[in-house]
């Protein structure tokens, strides 16, 4: 049988935290950012967790 193999574009927007919770970046904040508010922009800063129904699936496309 062989390896699964990462799939290197999600690899790239997630990370997995040491107790195993999945962390992603806010949506909304890499361009057209002129007509978006500061308000706006500003709550979409930093990163959140990934939703427990999408948990199962992104945990077996990076293979943990």
């Amino acid at each position: 049988m062989p390896k699964n193999k990462t799939h290197k574009g999600t690899a790239k927007r997630i990370r997995v935290t040491a107790k195993g919770k999945l962390k992603r970046e806010m949506t909304g904040r890499r361009h057209i950012l002129e007509k978006k508010s500061s308000k706006l922009t500003r709550r979409l800063e930093g990163t959140t967790d990934v939703s427990p129904n999408d948990e199962k699936r992104i945990k077996r496309l990076l293979g943990i």
